[in-house]
């Protein structure tokens, strides 16, 4: 079988086209997920088909909710709590203009980011270690980012307050989510408008490579996050707005 050919048959379901470079790229991505995640702990899912679904294809489903980068500059994006690089490298991967900032709290991660970003030869990103509590209030990341992104860091009541500080207005925070959210949403809601935020919509991934139900929630940023938020480490997750 070719080099990541069920990523790319995936891909091309969502309407992308990757190049044999950036083929190649994924197939070194994977290596190094592997290599390093049997001395720290990055990942839970390891096989060469799953890594190509649950972990890359997914990350390019955040395209669905993205413009496609103009020739020049590309937009800023922050990924928030991005563990092994998902979804921010897929996406530096298959669109290399964008600006990314890569959020983890955990060092150990953090070095992994660094090898792996220099083993994909990628540049203009910058790997941050640190709490999103804590970041989201120095000047050069708060309210700076056009996407702000997460993925399997909380539920959407923390979540928005731990990602809506970073996103400039006029910006999208995009959450990639697993089964049924609409209890969760609803809960979330008084959060994003005191954030700034405004849920735009809940776009549901349909794509025969995922046996479960994906989405999309996808939140404009529509006026500036009061500066008492996000509040102290920890706290968004212990005692969400509501």
């Amino acid at each position: 079988m070719p080099t990541m050919a069920i990523l790319n048959s995936g891909a091309q379901r969502l309407g992308l086209r990757l190049t044999p470079q950036q083929l190649e790229q994924f197939q070194i991505y994977y290596r190094e997920l592997v290599d390093w995640n049997r001395r720290i702990n990055l990942t839970r899912i390891t096989s060469y088909e799953d890594v190509q679904v649950k972990h890359f294809l997914d990350s390019l489903t955040v395209t669905l909710a993205m413009k496609p980068p103009a020739e020049g500059a590309g937009p800023r994006i922050i990924d928030v709590g991005t563990g092994a690089g998902l979804p921010g490298l897929p996406l530096k991967i298959l669109w290399p203009g964008l600006r990314l900032t890569l959020l983890e709290a955990t060092t150990k991660k953090a070095r992994f980011l660094h090898h792996v970003t220099a083993r994909l030869a990628l540049d203009d990103i910058e790997v941050v270690v640190g709490r999103a509590e804590e970041m989201a209030h120095h000047p050069e990341y708060r309210e700076r980012f056009d996407y702000v992104l997460s993925r399997a860091v909380a539920e959407l009541p923390a979540l928005v307050e731990l990602t809506l500080p970073f996103c400039s207005v006029g910006g999208s925070f995009i959450a990639q989510k697993k089964g049924e959210i609409g209890a969760e949403l609803a809960s979330a809601q008084k959060g994003i408008t005191i954030l700034g935020g405004r849920l735009r919509e809940v776009k549901m991934i349909d794509l025969p490579e995922f046996d479960d139900r994906r989405s999309l929630v996808i939140v404009d940023k529509v006026a500036p996050t009061p500066p008492q938020y996000p509040r102290r480490p920890g706290t968004p997750e212990k005692r969400p707005i509501k």
